[in-house]
């Protein structure tokens, strides 16, 4: 690409994280260690859907580095609402990409393991080319692709299986260990895929490697998962044990279960640019979400 994404010398910057108070982006704000200044926006500071507010928004702020941890993420209910996913994952970020690109300001997104079809056994490299199978991943490979032509200084995480301290509390919010611990204490008998792979991780995790990663980075996309593999199934099944919860738990195929969207039997993602870096991965995503079970435990 043009230009470098470096984000941040010596003298510091000004970062704004645009969903600031999302799983991930209460992360981000929270570890933010940078030299510089730290802009949090929610939902109500800033509506990224509105390309006119954006650009308004971001010359008044002037930042260096603007982060975007928004997202649509309802992976099932895109295959019905595909206008919407593309105007959260794609349409608005092209804007934001736009409007740092006149700024001259780095723009960092966030993308997804579902870019990937999951017919690969090895973990997917930032070189392997795409091919999403959903809507979902379709609306989220377009944002990358507005990002890269539209900011020549755009860094792209792709991330995968989510779960942070925001999606423990609050209106709305919830992930999957969230959702299965919750299912498991009203005592509803569980039915969870076994044979979609993937890498879980935890966002206070990501975000502080963001941080690490964004003054010196070298390529466009960078993986950015726990380390190791597990299923949906034994991930629940690791929750209930930390979580000490009892739960009648069934591993059933993709097939049998039946989702709306189709999903990558396979999507671990492998982490070759950010060894380039000379990087070290991520904790296990089993370490990770002990970490998880703990936190959640301790702010309740």
């Amino acid at each position: 690409m043009a230009g470098s994404p470096r984000a941040g010398g010596a003298a510091g910057g000004r970062f704004v994280v645009i969903g600031a108070t999302g799983q991930l982006g209460s992360d981000l704000v929270r570890t933010f260690d940078r030299p510089g200044e730290l802009i949090p926006l929610g939902s109500r500071d800033l509506d990224v859907l509105d390309a006119a507010g954006v650009r308004s928004t971001l010359a008044n702020l002037q930042p260096t580095v603007v982060v975007n941890a928004t997202a649509y993420n309802l992976v099932d209910r895109a295959e019905e609402e595909r206008p919407r996913a593309f105007a959260l994952n794609a349409e608005a970020v092209g804007s934001l990409a736009a409007a740092c690109h006149s700024l001259g300001a780095v723009f960092v997104h966030f993308s997804t393991d579902y870019v990937f079809d999951g017919r690969k056994r090895t973990p997917y490299v930032e070189s392997d080319a795409p091919a999403p199978l959903g809507v979902y991943g379709e609306s989220k490979l377009a944002g990358e692709r507005l990002a890269l032509e539209r900011c020549e200084r755009t860094v792209i995480f792709r991330v995968s299986g989510l779960f942070g301290i925001a999606g423990s509390s609050g209106k709305g919010r919830t992930n999957f260990v969230e959702t299965m611990l919750r299912l498991a204490q009203e005592g509803k008998p569980l039915r969870v895929v076994a044979d979609q792979v993937l890498g879980p991780s935890y966002t206070l995790d990501i975000a502080r490697k963001v941080w690490v990663v964004l003054p010196k980075v070298a390529h466009s996309i960078y993986h950015l998962t726990s380390g190791g593999q597990t299923s949906w199934y034994d991930f629940a099944r690791r929750a209930f044990g930390l979580a000490g919860v009892t739960a009648d738990i069934t591993p059933v195929t993709a097939a049998e279960f039946g989702a709306r969207a189709p999903r990558p039997a396979y999507s671990v993602l492998g982490h070759a640019h950010l060894a380039a870096l000379g990087e070290d991965d991520l904790r296990s995503w089993d370490a990770a979400l002990a970490a998880y079970i703990a936190e959640r435990s301790a702010s309740r």
